[in-house]
């Protein structure tokens, strides 16, 4: 029985590496945690709760997800 391999390859690239428009050396999964602990009032039930789509999301989603809501 195999077991099922959660891609996060692209969470795990910094996110300068990912989106031209940033000069971070922050991994996008980091970027996306302080982003959702901000959005909910530092409660980290919730920010885990809100980051588990990402975990089986498509690169494709993420990067529009992160382009639509962290880009400044």
């Amino acid at each position: 029985m195999a077991d099922e391999v959660i891609k996060t390859e692209l969470l795990d690239r910094h996110m300068k590496e990912v989106f031209d428009w940033s000069d971070s050396d922050m991994p996008v999964r980091d970027a996306l945690w302080d982003y959702f602990m901000e959005k909910n009032g530092r409660d980290t039930m919730k920010t885990e709760s809100d980051m588990l789509p990402f975990l089986k999301d498509s690169d494709d989603k993420i990067e529009a997800f992160v382009n639509e809501n962290l880009k400044k």
